[in-house]
C-alpha cells in the first residue's frame, strides 16, 4: 500500500497531539507498534486508529483548570471506584478492573469509543442511551450497586474523563475501531468444564482464589473475584461467555497476554460464566421471566438460567443480591424512554 509524504506527516502530527486517524500510519504508532509485535492485530485499512491522551497530556493541555479537575476527578474514579463502596458500588469490582490501562487499553474494552458512539440505540435496554446512561448501566450491572444521578458531580465526571479519552474522536465515525471491546477467539467445537477448572487453578487463582473471591493484601483490594457475591451480577456483559473469552485471551494472565491458546481461553471462561454471582436485577422473583425477555437476547450467550451438568444446578435460580442486598434497586434498570416517540420498525 502506498502512502505519499504528506499523509504521513499529518499522520505523525495528529497522534502527537491525540488526534485519531481514519487509517493506520506507516510507520504505526509506538502504542500500537507494541501490541502488533506482542501478537495482536495490526489495524487493518480503514480502520479508525486512537491513541487515547494521558494524564501527562492532560496537565499540558490548554484547557481551564477547573476542567483538568474535573477530568481528574473522573480518572480517580474510574481507577478506585471502591471510594464509592456502599453509596454506589456494592462489590470488589473497580471500573479499571474490566476496562484495563486506566480504560485506554485495546481490546481490552477501552471506554473512549463510548463517547463518540452515544447517543445511541442498545438492545440491552431497548432504546437510546446517552453516555452517562451507558455509565449507570455498569454500576447497576457491573458494580452490582446503584448509579450515581445523571448529572451529578460524579456523573459530570467520569463522563468527562471518557471524553478526554476520546480527544480528537469524530463524532459517530464510519470507520470500524481499532481494538474495540473485548474481541473474542474464534469459539471451538467443544468447551470443557473440566479443562477449564484446571487451568483456573493453574493459571488464575494465585492471583483471584480458588473460591472466585479474588484477592486481598492487608485489607485492600488487589485482584478482583472473577464470580460470587464480590464481583458482577447475572446482569454484567462480561458474564456472556464470548466476552469473558476474549477479557481472557487478550488479557490474561496479567501481564501475558495471548499467552493462552483460544481453547483454553474459552474453556476458562465457560468454567467462569458457570459459576454464582448475585442476581440479575431485572430479576423479580422468576428467572423465567427473565428469560422470557432477555433470553433471545442479552442472555443468549450467558449460562443465566441454564442447568449446570457436573452437579444439577440452575444458575441464576436464587434470591442473593450479593453485598447490597435486596431492598437497593438500581434506579436505571427498567426506566423507559420516549415512550410516546412513535417509530416505524
Amino acid at each position: 500500500m502506498k502512502r505519499n509524504k504528506k499523509t504521513l506527516a499529518v499522520a505523525g502530527a495528529a497522534l502527537a497531539a491525540g488526534v485519531s486517524l481514519a487509517a493506520f500510519a506507516d510507520p504505526l504508532p509506538p502504542a500500537i507498534d507494541t501490541l502488533v509485535k506482542m501478537g495482536f492485530p495490526a489495524p487493518k485499512e480503514g480502520e479508525l486508529v486512537h491513541v487515547p491522551p494521558t494524564m501527562a497530556d492532560l496537565e499540558a493541555a490548554n484547557i481551564h483548570p477547573k476542567l483538568k479537575a474535573v477530568i481528574r476527578r473522573g480518572h480517580d474514579l474510574f481507577t478506585n471506584t471502591q471510594q464509592l463502596r456502599g453509596k454506589n458500588v456494592f462489590n470488589d469490582m473497580n471500573c479499571s478492573s474490566c476496562h484495563l490501562g486506566e480504560g485506554r487499553m485495546p481490546f481490552s474494552g477501552p471506554v473512549w469509543p463510548a463517547a463518540v458512539t452515544l447517543p445511541n440505540y442498545r438492545g440491552k435496554n431497548g432504546h437510546v442511551n446517552n453516555l452517562e446512561e451507558r455509565i449507570a448501566g455498569c454500576f447497576a450491572y457491573s458494580m452490582n450497586g446503584t448509579p450515581p444521578e445523571y448529572g451529578s458531580d460524579d456523573m459530570l465526571a467520569l463522563s468527562a474523563y471518557h471524553q478526554w479519552l476520546a480527544k480528537g474522536v469524530p463524532m459517530y465515525p464510519d470507520q470500524p475501531i481499532y481494538g474495540r471491546g473485548f474481541p473474542a477467539p474464534q469459539r471451538p467445537a467443544s468447551l470443557s468444564y473440566a479443562n477449564g477448572e484446571a487451568l483456573y487453578m493453574e493459571k488464575c487463582a494465585i492471583c483471584h482464589g480458588k473460591d472466585g473471591s479474588g484477592l486481598y493484601q492487608g485489607g485492600k483490594y488487589v485482584f478482583p473475584p472473577p464470580w460470587g457475591d464480590g464481583s458482577n451480577n447475572w446482569g454484567a456483559g462480561i458474564v456472556r461467555t464470548h466476552t469473558m473469552a476474549g477479557f481472557i485471551k487478550n488479557n490474561m494472565p496479567l501481564g501475558q497476554p495471548l499467552s493462552l491458546s483460544d481453547q483454553e481461553a474459552w474453556d476458562i471462561a465457560y468454567y467462569i460464566t458457570q459459576q454464582e454471582r448475585p442476581q440479575d436485577p431485572r430479576y423479580k422473583g422468576s428467572v423465567d421471566e427473565v428469560l422470557e425477555k432477555f433470553g433471545p437476547t442479552f442472555h443468549k450467550f450467558s449460562s443465566y438460567g441454564k442447568v449446570r451438568e457436573v452437579d444439577g444446578h440452575r444458575l441464576g435460580d436464587h434470591a442473593n443480591w450479593g453485598e447490597k442486598g435486596e431492598k437497593i434497586k438500581p434506579w436505571n434498570v427498567g426506566r423507559p424512554r420516549f415512550k410516546d416517540l412513535e417509530v416505524e420498525q
